[in-house]
């Protein structure tokens, strides 16, 4: 049900940059507040994978499963009431698998229920339907209101740089997302982080980014959630020239990311693991950052960056608290907010 206290006011066209698990809940919570259908999500791709022979794409799927009130809520990923059954029977092949085969990969797993989603993904994508209609019609059949769109219909893929020899590899080679986040539980240090295929990728929304009344910038990992689509040519320029209407979301809390490895990468690449180190990221796009209470120390330092700074609860626990946030996203471009 929409919160009715303290509404936020009404806009026509809402973009919302995502990556997973916090741009999720953060969408959950804009949902309350605003039109859904008057919502476009921009979510990253760069995450996308094929692994056992099937196209995933764990960012789209994670706003959609949490949108459609079917994600696990203690994961924060896959469904609930999920089984694992063929994923246990695939155990059965593992010592058959030939020397270099990557045949029934133990590190990454799929829900029985998830499958299905990876399935038809995957038959749609040999029939030669784009990643923005398979999205639709994924979206279509979970009942969503929202517009869900891939960042791009090509192939982009983010790859982590080792920073030292380790048992991901030597240093200077380039793992997979996947592997750095799921098989070595983002633990190996990077130097350096690479966006295959985004020189040559076509972005999707460019004109909605162009015309919207709000952009908001969720509370993603800066560097691998929103960097790959801030890598697409075309998407800084739009939000440049959007700047007054950009308000960004800071996923750093107390100097700590609250899911996910934002704040080591920060540390990693030379940014500072801090509110403030995500302003000094976003300033050039965008206008107003908001930041948590804990934070409210770092307020004028943030000011000092060109940016409105607004502090409030930013820690997602309940729909509620998502709801209040995404109103005072909303707000802040108006300057109402408070």
């Amino acid at each position: 049900m929409p919160i009715h206290t303290n509404p936020s006011p009404v806009f026509t066209s809402v973009v919302v940059l995502a990556g997973g698990v916090g741009a999720a809940r953060f969408l959950r919570g804009l949902a309350l507040v605003h039109d859904p259908g008057e919502t476009t999500a921009l979510v990253n791709t760069g995450d996308d994978t094929v692994l056992h022979g099937l196209n995933i794409s764990p960012d789209v799927d994670t706003v959609i499963y949490t949108l459609g009130g079917a994600i696990d809520l203690e994961r924060g990923w896959g469904l609930s009431n999920e089984t694992w059954r063929a994923m246990e029977s695939l155990k059965k092949y593992v010592n058959v698998r030939p020397a270099g085969s990557v045949a029934a990969p133990e590190w990454f797993n799929l829900g029985d229920k998830d499958l299905a989603t990876h399935f038809y993904r995957t038959a749609r994508r040999s029939e030669g339907a784009s990643a923005s209609e398979i999205t639709n019609e994924i979206a279509r059949a979970w009942g969503l209101a929202q517009q869900i769109v891939p960042m791009t219909d090509c192939d982009v893929a983010t790859l982590l740089e080792l920073a030292e020899n380790c048992e991901a590899g030597v240093a200077g080679q380039q793992i997979s997302f996947q592997e750095y986040f799921v098989k070595h539980r983002h633990c190996v240090a990077v130097r350096a982080v690479h966006f295959q295929g985004a020189e040559f990728a076509k972005p999707n929304c460019l004109n909605e980014l162009r015309q919207a009344e709000v952009v908001i910038i969720a509370p993603s990992n800066p560097i691998v959630s929103i960097g790959p689509i801030r890598a697409l040519a075309g998407i800084d320029s739009a939000l440049t020239a959007q700047r007054d209407r950009v308000v960004a979301i800071s996923p750093i809390v107390g100097g700590h990311a609250l899911k996910g490895p934002a704040s080591r990468m920060l540390t990693e690449l030379g940014h500072e693991s801090s509110a403030l180190g995500v302003a000094r990221l976003y300033a050039p796009i965008a206008s107003t950052l908001i930041i948590d209470t804990v934070d409210a120390d770092l307020a004028d330092a943030i000011e000092r960056q060109g940016m409105r700074c607004v502090v409030t609860n930013t820690v997602m626990s309940t729909p509620i608290i998502a709801g209040e946030l995404a109103r005072i996203a909303l707000t802040s471009i108006t300057g109402e907010s408070r």
